[in-house]
């Protein structure tokens, strides 16, 4: 008799998990789906054996995959993960953490109805747009301001509405790629304006956007290069000397910072991000930037400016379309509302982490540590390098403190794989063929979960032969 001839039924394997498992929350149709897709990975593996001595799996052995499939079917996909990379703005993992009150905003809008687009004085229809306008003015000088999905969308709505059928003047050292694929020459082309390369890679000056610039002239682009940095020979326009330009001409400078920031970063060692207020006071009349990164709200893209320009691009059609939810409004209300105050430093977790000194770093890595060595986890205290990440910042480092955990020549990616498939997911670095933790990224409440989680991991693979 062949192996395949022992394989039991679908309804046959269905009863057995039905048995052996609470199924009732969930429509039968789906247990039949994942016993029916086991029972036909079984067979092809089977078959696959072509003639080798190959058993059937037994009955529990088949029930227990099927369970696993319903849990796999049934568990959300996006789940939380503990940072222990040391890149703040970890894009991969969901770039920046939400303070406390973003989150709760976020939860309280969502609970029930808002005033989403509810003028409540006046008992009339309202606009989403006018929940943001007036903070993002009042931080960084603009007249104006509007929120839409990402930076990406910003630069490409702005385009849509102001340089269709025209040109756009780029300095060719800033027709760049950044992550994702994102370049500027294809995004001008897709939006139907025309791109105009002034100057040469490493050298531009105002002159050379003022010689380019004609009847069919729409803007002035200038693109921070928020992913690379070139050094030398080198000469940037600044932004004042662009606006001058733009002035004398009637043209719009659009300033695409990227990242963006309302915090000076040098006071933390790190090199200058060019900030939002301060291209609003060279002259820019209007400046991109992100709300999920140095920022540190919830995704978005954020164009403040001139409000006859802000005007054209709400009414755009495309506008409808980008536009943030009441949820996303809400955390970058509350993510705004700490710069207002003062506390982004004490509240907004980007800013906490790249403000946070060494000693209480050294302290919690001290206590990690010493807890993984209680369990017999072989770990000791090191000295390491974060990143800011999120295109912000490049080639800047913080010095920071982690812990690193041998886990025995060759074994640290087995280590690894089985801190990221848990709950809650670990992310950490191998460094010299051993796990590294950087405390940095990881929030100071999480430090309970990832000793406790790094230690059952442990005792559930062995410790390694060494």
């Amino acid at each position: 008799m062949t192996p395949l001839r022992n394989l039991p039924s679908v309804d046959k394997l269905v009863q057995a998990v039905q048995r052996a498992t609470d199924t009732d929350s969930l429509p039968r149709a789906l247990v039949v789906q994942a016993a029916r897709t086991e029972l036909d990975a079984t067979r092809a593996q089977l078959q696959a054996a072509n003639g080798a001595a190959t058993a059937a799996p037994p009955l529990e052995a088949l029930v227990q995959q099927v369970q696993q499939r319903l849990e796999a079917l049934t568990a959300p996909s996006l789940r939380p993960v503990i940072n222990a990379t040391g890149v703040i703005i970890q894009t991969n993992l969901g770039r920046a953490p939400l303070s406390a009150a973003a989150r709760a905003a976020m939860q309280a809008v969502s609970l029930g109805y808002s005033n989403l687009e509810y003028d409540l004085a006046a008992g009339t229809r309202g606009s989403r747009t006018v929940h943001l306008s007036g903070i993002v003015q009042q931080l960084t000088g603009a007249e104006a301001a509007l929120a839409v999905n990402n930076n990406a969308a910003a630069v490409y709505l702005v385009l849509l509405a102001l340089a269709v059928g025209r040109e756009v003047i780029v300095s060719r050292g800033q027709a760049v790629e950044i992550g994702g694929g994102f370049r500027i020459p294809d995004v001008l082309r897709q939006s139907g304006a025309l791109l105009v390369e002034v100057g040469t890679t490493n050298r531009t000056y105002p002159r050379d956007y003022e010689q380019a610039i004609n009847a069919n002239t729409a803007l002035l682009l200038r693109v921070h290069t928020s992913n690379f940095r070139l050094v030398g020979f080198v000469h940037e326009t600044s932004l004042e000397a662009m606006a001058a330009v733009g002035r004398k001409h009637g043209i719009p400078v659009l300033d695409d910072l990227g990242s963006g920031s309302l915090l000076p970063t040098t006071p933390y060692g790190l090199a200058p991000e060019p900030l939002v207020q301060e291209s609003i006071a060279a002259g820019a009349d209007l400046v991109t930037f992100s709300g999920d990164k140095l920022l540190g709200g919830p995704q978005a893209g954020i164009i403040a400016g001139r409000a006859d320009l802000i005007e054209r691009l709400k009414k755009h059609p495309l506008a409808r379309a980008l536009r943030v939810d009441k949820t996303t409004i809400a955390g970058l209300e509350a993510t705004l509302q700490a710069y207002l105050r003062g506390q982004a430093l004490t509240e907004i977790p980007v800013w906490q982490m790249i403000g946070m000194p060494l000693a209480p770093l050294h302290q919690r890595a001290t206590a990690l540590a010493a807890q993984w060595q209680a369990a017999g986890i072989v770990a000791q205290v090191t000295t390491c390098a974060s990143a800011v990440g999120g295109g912000s910042l490049p080639g800047e480092t913080l010095p920071s403190v982690g812990v690193t955990v041998d886990p025995g020549a060759g074994h640290a990616n087995r280590l690894a794989q089985a801190l990221r498939m848990g709950a809650p997911a670990v992310v950490a670095r191998i460094a010299d063929d051993n796990l590294l933790f950087d405390v940095r990224t990881v929030l100071p409440e999480q430090d309970a979960a990832l000793a406790q989680r790094v230690a059952d991991v442990w005792q559930m693979i062995g410790k390694p032969a060494p």
